[in-house]
């Protein structure tokens, strides 16, 4: 008998603490954002784990200076979409869809020239500069 009123009290005892540990929790609510947020790169994925954009910072190499990238990727795995700036030239490339090796569009501004190429699958391809 003395061993279940031992068991007994410190299942009340028990009992107490818990409830004075959830009345002391807060309800859910919305957390504060974070002001900023750091990194070396950045990758938002789809629910099955693809990466579908990145944000990096490429190193500088022997003649390029460090780039910042932007990409935008089909499900397929295809960069449609890049936005990339260095020090010395900045640009925006849209590709066409998966399938397609020719069909792009790029807008660049290197040093103090600027141009816009297009070209077409079928091999057209027109340039527009100042």
């Amino acid at each position: 008998m003395r061993i279940q009123g031992v068991a007994l009290g410190l299942t009340i005892v028990n009992l107490v603490l818990l409830i004075v540990l959830l009345g002391q929790l807060n309800p859910l609510s919305a957390q504060e954002p974070a002001p900023v947020l750091r990194g070396r790169a950045l990758q938002i994925v789809d629910d099955v784990g693809r990466v579908r954009a990145s944000l990096s910072v490429l190193p500088a190499e022997d003649q390029s200076h460090e780039t910042v990238l932007l990409r935008l990727i089909t499900e397929r795995g295809r960069p449609s979409v890049k936005v990339g700036a260095s020090e010395g030239s900045s640009g925006i490339s849209v590709a066409g869809p998966t399938g397609t090796q020719n069909t792009w569009v790029t807008l660049t501004a290197d040093g103090v020239r600027s141009s816009i190429v297009m070209k077409s699958e079928d091999g057209n391809e027109q340039i527009i500069q100042p």
